[in-house]
């Protein structure tokens, strides 16, 4: 993001809680000012400290990355209430995708396709039933939830009553919201999510897919573009649906709607996402286009600078992301000084990283670390690319999830890339012990 003010002639000043003092981005924008102690609801969540260093230091806009207030929609409001740009969606547009509820009830009013299941938040009471209504498996839901968070996969009538209280206690805890409603399970479908782009006059287009589907604890942990095995036709249906929701519900700025995909090519909608993603960068690199970039120009009031017709699939991009998690552990958290830092280079390959030898991994914050990138004339070039680029990789001090990238670029069934997001539960056992913490 300061990279993209810089190259559009735009100040940058970054802010940083104790704990990131010594961290890159501090170091990279124009200006940086502290914003409280380490745990984030001090000084990263702390929505009134922030707007008073913005309102100091003379700032236009805020963005708000891709975590902490990013799909805040008090905090866009209150924003836009100090006289700042909030670059993102509006808050209106926020809360009613924000939550899941109100988001399925919008998609299916747009035509869209959803998970069979309740639109409406539901109480203990009413689960039972609603649950014999859809059929077991279930999964049970944070409403405003995202990330995995209160979110639980329920087999019984008796499973059911000890997931609930456990799941509203867990979205109560992350999101200040125990609501919770439910969805059919999905057996082994592919997480594909769509990228779309919207300005304030009317422009609105798709940037293609991402293929999402190698993940733990429903998080991700890879993503590229395009999504292999998704044939043309699907592609253009998914397209359509994305394009024709973000205007029902008049986005502006950047989106993503995620989708789950079943074995029949039948595709549902997951969920939007009202900011920019971790795994942007392979939209950029298969489109040749910036998404902060554009971001910021939609925010500012001008068109987008691009035409559906201007964009194609170049090549194939892959993202590896790099956590401070032990994969021999069940990817339990890795916190602790970076004693080294080294990252790959060569044609093809992207790094963005947060952290450098000497930083300290800690406790406070989600433990991503850095997304490796490659970029390939097709699909077996940007594989070959992320094999290399992985073993080049060095990082001690810590545990981190390369130890679990290195055994994948060697799997032949991420090799064929017909996989789904039961691929680490079905096919990859705990990568053996390296010799150090890499």
């Amino acid at each position: 993001m300061i990279r993209a003010c810089r190259e559009l002639g735009v100040a940058s000043a970054a802010i940083f809680s104790e704990a990131d003092a010594g961290a890159p981005h501090v170091r990279l924008a124009d200006e940086a000012h502290p914003c409280g102690p380490a745990p984030a609801r001090e000084s990263y969540l702390d929505g009134e400290r922030i707007l008073r260093i913005a309102t100091s230091c003379g700032a236009d806009a805020i963005h708000p990355g891709y975590g902490f207030l990013s799909e805040n929609a008090d905090f866009a409001e209150a924003c836009v209430a100090a006289g700042l740009v909030f670059i993102g969606p509006s808050s209106d547009v926020m809360r009613r995708m924000g939550d899941k509820v109100q988001a399925r009830r919008a998609m299916q009013a747009a035509g869209m396709p959803i998970v069979p299941g309740a639109t409406e938040r539901l109480t203990d009471e009413a689960f039972a039933a609603r649950c014999e209504q859809i059929g077991y498996p279930v999964m049970v839901k944070a409403s405003a939830g995202g990330g995995g968070k209160g979110l639980r996969r329920v087999e019984s009538a008796d499973d059911l009553a000890k997931a609930l209280p456990r799941a509203r206690s867990e979205s109560e805890s992350a999101f200040g919201d125990g609501g919770l409603y439910v969805e059919k399970w999905l057996e082994s479908p592919r997480h594909i999510e769509i990228q779309v782009l919207a300005d304030a006059y009317g422009n609105t287009l798709h940037c293609f897919e991402r293929e999402c589907s190698i993940q733990r604890r429903h998080q991700k942990l890879v993503e590229e573009a395009p999504a292999p095995q998704l044939t043309e036709g699907l592609r253009a249906r998914m397209a359509e649906a994305a394009i024709k929701a973000t205007k029902a519900i008049g986005y502006q700025s950047a989106g993503t709607f995620e989708f789950l995909v079943d074995s029949d090519d039948q595709f549902f909608f997951l969920e939007m996402n009202t900011r920019i993603q971790v795994e942007h960068a392979v939209t950029e690199a298969i489109t040749g286009i910036d998404l902060v970039k554009e971001m910021i120009r939609i925010a500012a009031g001008e068109p987008l600078t691009i035409r559906q017709d201007d964009l194609s699939i170049r090549g194939h991009a892959i993202e590896a992301r790099i956590y401070a998690e032990n994969p021999q552990k069940g990817f339990l958290p890795s916190p602790g000084p970076i004693e080294r830092w080294h990252e790959p280079e060569g044609p093809g390959v992207r790094v963005d990283s947060g952290v450098e030898a000497g930083n300290q991994v800690t406790i406070h914050y989600d433990p991503l670390l850095a997304k490796l990138v490659v970029w390939g004339r097709d699909r077996g070039e940007a594989v070959a690319r992320l094999a290399q680029a992985v073993d080049e990789f060095e990082v001690e001090g810590i545990h981190t999830s390369l130890a679990f990238h290195r055994q994948l670029v060697q799997h032949p069934v991420f090799l064929n890339g017909n996989y789904d997001t039961g691929f680490i539960g079905e096919h990859m056992k705990p990568p053996k012990k390296e010799k150090k913490a890499r």
